[in-house]
Parts: C-alpha cells; sequence; structure tokens
C-alpha cells in the first residue's frame, strides 16, 4: 500500500446525457469546469450504466455488481444492510468517506460504508420498515414525491426553481463547510488533513423538472437543436412512453426544455468549479487527487420521442465519465472501449493501493487509463428488472438486457418481444435493426450465449455473476 494514499474527489450528477458537455464536442453547452477535467484528465467515450434507471444504476456502482448479482434489479430496492461497497471498503483501509448529496440509499442501511453522510436525500421506504402493517398502510399517501408525466414535464419546462435545486443547494453547501472543517477548521484547529479522503459530490440535476435560471434560460433558447423531427422506433418496448411533437407537446416546449436541461446542465458545472475552489482555497493542491466525473445514467431529451432513461438507446445508456490522475502523465487520453460504471470499484481500490474483494462485477480501468488495452474484454453490460429478492408483486417486472460489444449492441426484451441489434459503426443513429441479417449471424449466436450465462432468455442458465475473472 502506498506510504501516502491519494485523496478522491468523486463528482456525480443525474441523468446527464454524455453529449451534453464541452469536452464531447457539443458546441453549445458551456462546462468549463468538466472541459478542464477532461483536458487534464482521461475521457471514456464508451462508458455504460449497469442500468438505466436511478436506484438500480447507483446501487450497482457503488457495490461494483451488477443489478442481477447485488440484488436492487428494480426501482426502489436497495442494497442489503452491510454489503460491501467501494465506500465501505475504502473506510476499512482508513478513508474517510463522506457523501454529500444523493445516494438513493433508502433501505434500512442508509449509510451503506459512508463514515459520514451530508444532505436531505436520506430517507426510509415505507417497503423496508420492519414489521409495517400492511392493512394500516394500504390508503396512506406514502410516497414523498411525484413527478409528472412526461409530456406534462416537458410542457412545464423552462424557468424557474424545483425541488432539485434546493437539494442541491443544501448538498453545496454542506460540502463547503465539511472542505474547510476537514483541512482547515478554523475555531478547534482540529483539522485531519493527513488522513486520506474520499469524498463525494453527487447532485440531483439535470434530473427533472427542468427548470433553469433565466439568464441561463434565455442564452440557450435559441441556441439549442432540439430533436422535434423524431420518428419512433418501431419496437413494443423501445417506443414505449412516446411523447408526440405537435399532438402532446409543441415543437416550442420541446425547445424550452432543452433548453432548460441545458441550462440545469451548466449550473451543475458551476457547482463543481466551486467545490473544486474550495478544495484549492484550504490549501489542497489537486494535482495529487483523483478526480472522477460520471453520472448515473443519461436523458432521451425528446430523442426517437423519447424522455428521460429505461431505453438501451446511447442517450440513455451511455454515462459521461473523466477520470483524472494525480500528476496528469495522461491528459488528454480518449478511451473509446466499452467499460462500465460497475468498474469504478476495482479501480478505485487499485488507484489506491486496496485490496479489491471477490466476487465484483468489476474490472480495473487502470491499465486503460495507462493507454494499455491488450488484455481489455471489450464488453458492458447494462440490465433492468427480473423476478429477484422475493418481491414479484412489488414493481413491474422486465426482462430487459443489454450486452454491447466493439461496436454492436444486442438487446433482450424477454420471449414475447423482438431482440435487438445495433451496429453503431454502421448505423450510429441506431435506427436499423441488424438482427435478420444474415452477415451478423456468428455475432449474434455469440451474443445469445452469453445471454444465457447472464441468467436470460430460454436457455438461461442459473445467475452467478458477471463472470469477469478476478
Amino acid at each position: 500500500m502506498p506510504s501516502k494514499r491519494p485523496n478522491i474527489l468523486f463528482l456525480m450528477s443525474d441523468q446527464h446525457r454524455a453529449d451534453v458537455a464541452g469536452y464531447a464536442g457539443n458546441t453549445v453547452a458551456r462546462t468549463p469546469a468538466l472541459d478542464e477535467l477532461a483536458r487534464t484528465g482521461v475521457v471514456f467515450n464508451n462508458a455504460y450504466t449497469p442500468s438505466p434507471i436511478c436506484i438500480p444504476a447507483r446501487q450497482s456502482m457503488a457495490a461494483g455488481q451488477l443489478p442481477r448479482t447485488c440484488g436492487c434489479e428494480v426501482f426502489g430496492e436497495d442494497l442489503a444492510p452491510g454489503h460491501m461497497t467501494f465506500s465501505r471498503r475504502l473506510s476499512q483501509y482508513g478513508y474517510a468517506t463522506v457523501a454529500a448529496g444523493k445516494l438513493h440509499h433508502n433501505g434500512n442501511d442508509q449509510m451503506q460504508g459512508w463514515t459520514r453522510r451530508i444532505g436531505d436525500g436520506m430517507s426510509l421506504r415505507h417497503d423496508f420498515i420492519e414489521g409495517r402493517n400492511l392493512e394500516a398502510m394500504r390508503n396512506l399517501p406514502l410516497a414523498t414525491e411525484h413527478k409528472w408525466s412526461q409530456a406534462k414535464e416537458v410542457k412545464r419546462a423552462g424557468i424557474g426553481r424545483g425541488p432539485v435545486n434546493g437539494h442541491d443547494e443544501y448538498t453545496l453547501e454542506g460540502a463547503r463547510r465539511f472542505i474547510e472543517n476537514f483541512f482547515a477548521d478554523p475555531f478547534y484547529d482540529r483539522a485531519t488533513p493527513a488522513r486520506p479522503l474520499l469524498l463525494k459530490v453527487s447532485f440531483v440535476r439535470p434530473h427533472v423538472p427542468f427548470l433553469t435560471t433565466h439568464d441561463k434560460f434565455t442564452y440557450y433558447l435559441n441556441r439549442v437543436r432540439p430533436y422535434v423531427d423524431e420518428c419512433v422506433f418501431d419496437h413494443p418496448f423501445l417506443a414505449q412512453g412516446e411523447v408526440r411533437p405537435g399532438r402532446d407537446v409543441s415543437e416550442r416546449e420541446i425547445r424550452r426544455a432543452t433548453a432548460a436541461y441545458y441550462g440545469m446542465v451548466e449550473e451543475i458545472d458551476e457547482d463543481y468549479g466551486t467545490v473544486i475552489a474550495a478544495l484549492e482555497h484550504v490549501g489542497q493542491d489537486l494535482n495529487d487527487w483523483i478526480i472522477i466525473y460520471t453520472s448515473d445514467h443519461g436523458e432521451m431529451l425528446g430523442q426517437y420521442r423519447l424522455w428521460e432513461k429505461t431505453k438501451f438507446f446511447e442517450g440513455s445508456v451511455k454515462a459521461p465519465l473523466i477520470i483524472r490522475l494525480p500528476g496528469r502523465e495522461n491528459a488528454g487520453r480518449v478511451v473509446e472501449e466499452n467499460v462500465n460504471l460497475c468498474d469504478l470499484f476495482a479501480t478505485i481500490c487499485e488507484l489506491t493501493g486496496v485490496p479489491a474483494v471477490p466476487g465484483l462485477d468489476s474490472r480495473s480501468l487502470a491499465p486503460l487509463l495507462n493507454g494499455d488495452n491488450s488484455n481489455w474484454n471489450n464488453e458492458s453490460v447494462s440490465h433492468y428488472g427480473g423476478t429477484h429478492l422475493g418481491h414479484e408483486d412489488r414493481f413491474d417486472r422486465y426482462e430487459n438486457l443489454m450486452i454491447k460489444r466493439d461496436n454492436l449492441k444486442y438487446q433482450y426484451y424477454g420471449r414475447e418481444m423482438p431482440e435487438v441489434l445495433f451496429d453503431l459503426s454502421r448505423n450510429p443513429a441506431e435506427t436499423t435493426n441488424f438482427v435478420a441479417d444474415p452477415s451478423y449471424a456468428d455475432a449474434l449466436a455469440a451474443f445469445r450465449a452469453r445471454r444465457d450465462e447472464l441468467g436470460y432468455g430460454p436457455n438461461a442458465a442459473e445467475y452467478q455473476n458477471a463472470g469477469y475473472a478476478t
């Protein structure tokens, strides 16, 4: 283990579409803080979420395990109390593990390895209340937050201040206060800067409702290029949730929602700049830090007439990912290999010298950070749904699986729906299904075999894990 273990700043957002950032080639989005991280770090152009919906994605990333491995396959489930997470693992080796903002742990173990939590995102779902009386709860308004329909979210987008803004203001102020006390403590002189720190700052924006400031909204309103001439992909699941321009919403409302979304992306970029400035203010040299930026998944933003997530289109299933290492020897490197947010567990362990644990669906990204892809398994898996944990009646269940290998993206949606195969090298717009093309027969057979290994399909094997070598 290194004598001086690096501090880690882990920045995270919610529902940030990977191509809405300056460093990603977007000439409209203003993201100077993220652009600087990209310039001085390593950008992963093909990073995928383990699940295109908030809670399974976040729990899987924390656990370094796919949703089916860690038991969080649908919205509302949480890791079992005491589950191994990368924060728990680092705390076992002396790190102060501090999370400000959204974690989406709503079960009985709200800390899940973090030694300190800051923010207003802690709440216990009624499903996890031990000894709950179902009859007494049957008619109670148990939900604490609601979203509108996707069409109404589009219609109500624009200038304003929504609930996520308040949440993120609380997060930012808590992070700033913690940084001052941990590194300076001007009142009691008990600062502990020599202790290694994992600090996660996790915002909810640019999650719905799409509301931003007047200045940002008016800046983006006539500059964004909204998806208004979109066709629906002909598939019973991928077309599900269509919001029809000209019928459900107007083209002007789509433009307004897109502008507000861009404004929220710029807002979080400013907040990340504030966090970085706070660290520098107390004397931290961020050249000595590991800095990670990612989001839990993307946002369809009206593409294919779809909004939010849950789909395996690139806009939804791809996540932004930047990693900046101390020393910056890798500055400006772009990685094209397929990676997964689950891979961050093993990566953080290797970069800090903390031994990893068995049973992970996580591969260290350290070789790719250093330009070595010789032994990389160029696969990324994402899935959503299942019948697991004995809660078959709690949620709508899906059997949705995506396997990305090289430029091919295979999707399985259960026995009653057609398979989908995209070739992003030939059709980056994801408008053509190549599953019936005979030239892809061998690739399709390999994908089906891998699908079976992952516990899906008519010949599903008994699921264990992703099966990566450890």
